[in-house]
């Protein structure tokens, strides 16, 4: 059994403000009496596991988690060590549970990291977020370790997007993480389509990623075919939560004129029908509002 909660990793997901800075001596949090041994027990090899265990059980606990692992000596690069050591595991496909499951608690802390405002320009400095990308690249391993695996690599990426800021956006792009989402919003079980959508979700609202997309026919018809591969498959197997990312997400490129355009030949059937997802949606409001405005802007539009 795996030890973290894959659903964490859709902390992602629910777009709220994150963690502030706190002065390490004061506030809310729990006493630093616990936590800066644990600490240092990540660059005892022998002691590292368990403090990861530890560490992530209580990452929400203490506000100030992110710079004190940032700030300490080895510390970053001990749980970089863990990010490495899975690397000849993923192909060919050797993963176990307790390796992932000890992995996943190193990505949790880097999700810390990733989250807080002090920490998050400095992690994307250092090109952290590349050392994960091999493991969105195991599409084709669907074994419960690799997509607990994906699952909370996900979530670190989902952690950098949930703030509005250009320069994630702009790394994001640079880094070609579009294509790596692509590949699990078609293939991955629900909650890493959730997650990789709403990664695309924020690229999309941002201008310069939604002008990214939108650059080359290629480009724009590469998210919008698995777009609409993913609308069929929810005609099948519903899923409110990852319909309204979808639907998000077409909203958004239909605010471009070419993709507009586009859209009024490749919109998938079953969103232009008011009957298809009538029924899971009758309650949601939000997305009965992006839907309509989303139609009214492929055939009223300009």
């Amino acid at each position: 059994m795996l030890g973290m909660n894959p659903m964490n990793a859709l902390g992602a997901v629910n777009i709220s403000a994150p963690a502030q800075s706190n002065s390490l001596a004061g506030g809310g949090g729990q006493g630093y009496e616990e936590l800066i041994p644990l600490v240092l027990q990540l660059s005892e090899l022998s002691k590292r596991e368990t403090a990861l265990m530890e560490l992530s059980k209580k990452r929400e606990v203490y506000p100030d988690l992110a710079p004190v692992l940032w700030h300490s000596v080895g510390t970053m690069a001990a749980l970089l060590q863990e990010i490495i050591a899975i690397y000849p595991m993923l192909t060919p496909p050797t993963l176990t549970a307790q390796a992932s499951n000890r992995v996943c608690n190193a990505l949790a802390l880097l999700q810390c990291v990733a989250s807080h405002t002090e920490t998050r320009g400095l992690f994307l400095q250092a090109h952290i977020p590349m050392y994960l990308y091999p493991f969105l690249n195991t599409v084709m391993s669907k074994s419960r370790p690799f997509e607990y695996l994906r699952l909370t690599s996900l979530g670190v990426i989902g952690a950098l997007v949930k703030v509005d800021d250009a320069e994630v956006i702009s790394f994001l792009l640079q880094t070609e993480i579009i294509p790596l989402c692509l590949r699990i919003m078609e293939t991955g079980n629900e909650l890493s389509k959730t997650v990789a959508t709403f990664i695309v979700q924020k690229v999309l609202l941002d201008e310069m990623g939604l002008n990214y997309i939108c650059a080359t026919a290629e480009r724009f018809f590469a998210v919008s075919t698995v777009l609409s591969n993913m609308v069929q498959a929810l005609i099948e197997v519903p899923s409110v939560r990852l319909l309204k990312h979808i639907v998000r997400c077409y909203l958004r490129l239909s605010e471009n004129p070419r993709a507009r355009d586009a859209l009024r030949q490749c919109l998938p059937d079953a969103l232009r029908s008011d009957q298809t997802f009538s029924q899971c949606l009758k309650d949601d409001v939000t997305i009965n509002r992006w839907l309509a405005n989303l139609l009214y802007n492929i055939t009223e539009g300009a």
